[in-house]
This record gives structure tokens, C-alpha cells and sequence, in this order.
């Protein structure tokens, strides 16, 4: 067992876990952004969820983890859990939550001015981890999976923002991972990278889901088709509010969908 593991309390790491996402209704003082959204998320998969702007995807994906909490008046109703246990009880504290599900943002959001091995460490010492040697293993491990350590390994005591766009990303992928999460969240990791910085990323996609779950949420149905496993489709309804039309295998949504309407959306008919 790891340090960060021996250091995660009861209900911690588990190759198990899964989210599972039951009628979750997402409010912002009161008007709703989602609205009874239900579906699984599967292990060591990649997950889609896509849809037109507005649809609820990126509000979706920040409350597996809370950060929509950090907006005045947001509540939720519904359960998320994780590994069988609701992410919004105390049975897993906020900040254990996400260190088990980690997030990547649209554009990449290093702290610029630290150093990049600084950078994927920051999780690690908010943990409270000290042991010099295990953080700089974590580090190297994590910038190993996120495919960057040959390209930094003799830049680690640099200013992460002297790094490409594409790096800075990858950086970003490498903090989440440092603190070995069940889960990675990731809100249009490419949306602001050139095209190969982009392909970088959905190799790396396909590289880590050996060892975690990944949800992503993605505009490009390119995108979607090439990297996940499994697809939910949210369409804004007529309430204003995102609901889930339909979830399946990526396969089954982009050639066999059920609803007319994922058809018009996967053809580019509307979105």
C-alpha cells in the first residue's frame, strides 16, 4: 500500500470503485442547470458526456467532485457515489473526494510561477505528505503517466508557465495523478490546443484508462467517437434545464442510437 493510500481513511482507493450517477437534479438559487440525469459510470472506462452548450455537461462533471458547490447557491439533489458511498456524506470528506476524483480543466491551469515539479507535487503536500523521496517518486511516476517526463525531466525546477500549451495540459493531468485518483475528470482538456497537442492528449486518454476511470466532456464528436467507451448525450430541455437523453456504449450512440434526437445531434443537424 502507497503513503497516499495508508494515508486515505476508511472507504479510500479501491480498484472497484465506480460513480454511479442517480437522478441527480443540479440548482443554481433554485433554477435548475440539470434535472434527474441517471446513468453509470463504468470502471477503467472512458466516459463521454456530450451535448450542445448549455446542456448541463460541464455543471454535471464538476458536481462528481463538488467544485460546482464553489458557486453562491448551488444544491443538488439525487446521489452520486462513488464506490457505493455518496460523495455528499461524511463518509468521505471533501477533500478526499478530490484526491479520488480528479479534474482537468478546459485550458490548462498550472500556478505559473511555481516550479513544474512544485506544480505536481502541491497535491501531495496538501495531503500532508513529507517524505522527500516518496514525493519526488510520485512526481517522476506521475509525469512518466502523463506522458511528459522526457520533455521536463531536466526542466523540473522551471516556471511551468515556460511550457507549450500542450505541456501545460499534460502538467495538469500529472498533478491530478500524482495523488493516485480513482477517477479524472476532464471538462474539454483539448478546446484550447493545437492539433497535435490534442492527439497527445486522447493517446494519453487511452494510455491511463489501464488504471483509472476517465469522464470526459467533450463538444467534438470526432473526439468522442476516437476516446470513450461509453457516451451520455444531455440536451437542454424545456424547462431549460439539461436532461439526459440517452446513455449507451459509444458504439451503439454514434451508429444505432435510440432517440431521435441523438441522431439530429450525432448528423449536425443542430448544436
Amino acid at each position: 500500500m502507497s503513503e497516499i493510500n495508508s494515508a486515505t481513511p476508511a472507504g479510500g482507493h479501491s480498484s472497484e470503485s465506480v460513480m454511479s450517477i442517480n437522478d441527480v437534479t443540479v440548482l443554481f438559487s433554485g433554477k435548475a442547470a440539470v434535472r434527474n440525469v441517471s446513468f453509470e459510470v463504468e470502471p477503467r472506462k472512458v466516459t463521454s458526456m456530450i451535448g450542445p452548450s448549455g446542456s448541463g455537461k460541464t455543471t454535471l462533471l464538476r458536481s462528481m467532485n463538488r467544485l460546482h458547490e464553489m458557486t453562491v447557491g448551488a444544491t443538488l439533489t439525487g446521489k452520486i457515489s462513488l464506490g457505493g458511498v455518496d460523495v455528499y456524506s461524511s463518509e468521505i470528506p471533501l477533500t478526499v473526494l478530490r484526491s479520488r476524483v480528479g479534474m482537468v480543466f478546459q485550458k490548462p491551469n498550472p500556478f505559473p510561477t511555481m516550479s513544474v515539479f512544485d506544480n505536481v507535487a502541491s497535491g501531495l503536500h496538501f495531503m500532508g505528505l513529507k517524505n522527500r523521496s516518496f514525493i519526488e517518486e510520485s512526481v517522476e511516476r506521475a509525469l512518466v503517466s502523463a506522458a511528459l517526463w522526457d520533455s521536463v525531466k531536466d526542466r523540473l525546477k522551471n516556471a511551468a508557465a515556460t511550457l507549450s500549451g500542450g505541456e501545460q495540459q499534460r502538467l495538469c493531468i500529472a498533478r491530478a495523478l500524482a495523488v493516485e485518483p480513482e477517477v479524472l475528470l476532464m471538462d474539454e482538456p483539448t478546446a484550447s490546443l493545437d492539433p497535435i497537442a490534442t492527439q497527445q492528449i486522447e493517446e494519453l486518454t487511452q494510455t491511463l484508462k489501464d488504471v483509472l476511470t476517465i469522464v470526459i466532456v467533450t463538444h467534438n464528436m470526432q473526439q468522442a467517437s476516437r476516446v470513450s467507451d461509453n457516451c451520455a448525450f444531455l440536451l437542454m430541455g424545456d424547462d431549460r434545464a439539461g436532461e439526459l437523453i440517452e446513455s449507451d456504449t459509444t458504439e451503439k450512440i454514434f451508429n444505432n442510437p435510440k432517440d431521435p434526437r441523438t441522431v439530429d445531434y450525432i448528423a449536425g443537424r443542430f448544436g
